[in-house]
């Protein structure tokens, strides 16, 4: 009788499918822009000069409304009570919840 051998490319093929099946959940958690920012933007950062942002609001000498803070901003996106949360007007990094910036709107 005649002996049954697997063929390595075809071995190797359903290797690399059965891999890519399991991982393909864990790469998009990977990839999401949820994990780009994973670090408060800098104030030395050129989009946030451009905006004239601050970590701490306080220090800001071009806020007029002593009430104005990231957090309450209508392009803050982060939850309510976190340290820190994406912002819209710098492509979706992570700002200082009490920061502010020239971009601040009131909702």
């Amino acid at each position: 009788m005649a002996e049954l051998t697997a063929h390595p490319k075809r071995r190797r093929f359903i290797k690399l499918t059965a891999t890519a099946l399991v991982a393909a959940p864990f790469a998009n958690a990977l990839l999401s822009e949820n994990t780009l920012a994973a670090d408060v933007i800098k104030e030395s950062d050129p989009a946030a000069v451009k905006l004239n942002y601050k970590a701490d609001a306080t220090k800001a000498r071009e806020r007029k409304d002593p009430a104005a803070f990231c957090d309450n901003c209508a392009l803050y996106t982060g939850k309510a009570d976190s340290a820190n949360g994406p912002c819209a007007a710098l492509d979706g990094k992570l700002v200082a919840a009490k920061g502010w910036c020239t971009a601040w709107e009131s909702y």
